[in-house]
């Protein structure tokens, strides 16, 4: 092993607990995985890039992104290793050194949905979707599903805020979150 592979394995296992030497690559995981389909990596491949040190590789891969985090591939693992909790820690490691590459509609969408916790205290969907749509540019796709929505009662057109918001903030500010 080079001094990248037990670089990277050892990020891994310090920010979740997990070895990845553990994983015997049955690909469970994989099989289970919702995203398999859309993603270059499944979640297997990613635990073996780990487990062979391929840092810069890993962390660029726009597949860490498209994890939807359901913790499917984590529940079928039969040797705990965590794949979602895994990717999730190198997703965290790739925006530390600078190497993530997320997709735009992702990084738009997490902002939108971040600032909506933030500003209410929980989410509020129409504040999520005009915050997305501007972000992402897509302003037009799928508009004309909103009025349905908001007619059946799916979307409150305004936000029910919690009384502990100032404590959201707060708690957003101390841990850096900026959006």
């Amino acid at each position: 092993m080079t001094s990248s592979t037990l670089s990277l394995a050892t990020e891994i296992e310090a920010a979740t607990g997990v070895n990845p030497a553990t994983c015997y690559q049955c690909g469970k995981c994989s099989a289970g995985c919702p995203m398999a389909s859309e993603s270059d990596l499944r979640p297997h491949q990613v635990m073996r890039r780990v487990m062979y040190g391929s840092r810069e590789q890993t962390l660029r891969d726009e597949s860490i992104w498209l994890c939807l985090t359901c913790e499917t591939c984590s529940a079928r693992c039969p040797n705990a290793c965590d794949p979602a909790g895994v990717i999730d820690a190198l997703r965290e490691i790739s925006i530390e050194s600078g190497m993530a590459t997320m997709p735009r509609t992702i990084s738009a969408f997490h902002k939108s949905f971040l600032e909506q916790i933030r500003t209410n205290g929980r989410l509020h969907e129409v504040g999520l979707v005009v915050g997305y749509k501007l972000r992402s540019g897509a302003l037009m796709n799928d508009v004309t599903n909103t009025p349905g929505l908001i007619s059946r009662g799916k979307m409150g057109l305004l936000p029910d805020k919690i009384k502990g918001v100032a404590e959201v903030k707060r708690i957003f500010d101390k841990c850096g979150v900026t959006l």
